[in-house]
């Protein structure tokens, strides 16, 4: 019983990933404009970021949606296929669970920051 219900859901995964992906790339927000001056200032603060994501996590696109209305360029690291970065975020955040913002700042070190509204707060307030 317990192959069937792997079996089922990987057959649903199979099914149901891709086209959330497709309808993420249909629904995408437009991009915040910016003077070339101001883009590259913010590409540099993006630099110190990355997001730990699952490419099919709703809340992973949740954030990825808010990521490019603000034109942000965040390195994007797929913990799910990926072992290293499975790796990095089980070590560095304590935790497997995504979406997952690693911020390195050289004053308060680095922050592990969970939940996808509290990421997209974050950018919001840091980049808006």
């Amino acid at each position: 019983m317990r192959l069937f219900f792997k079996v089922f859901f990987m057959l649903v995964r199979g099914v149901v990933g891709p086209l959330i992906l497709l309808w993420e790339a249909l629904s995408a927000p437009k991009k915040m404009q910016r003077s070339q001056e101001a883009q590259r200032k913010v590409d540099l603060e993006t630099s110190t970021l990355a997001m730990y994501q699952f490419q099919t996590c709703p809340f992973c696109m949740k954030v990825r949606r808010e990521m490019r209305a603000l034109a942000l360029n965040i390195e994007l690291r797929d913990a799910q296929r990926d072992p290293t970065h499975r790796a990095a975020l089980l070590q560095g955040g304590g935790a497997v669970k995504v979406p997952c913002l690693k911020i390195v700042d050289e004053k308060s070190g680095t922050q592990w920051l969970y939940e996808s509204a509290d990421i997209i707060r974050y950018l919001k307030t840091r980049f808006s």
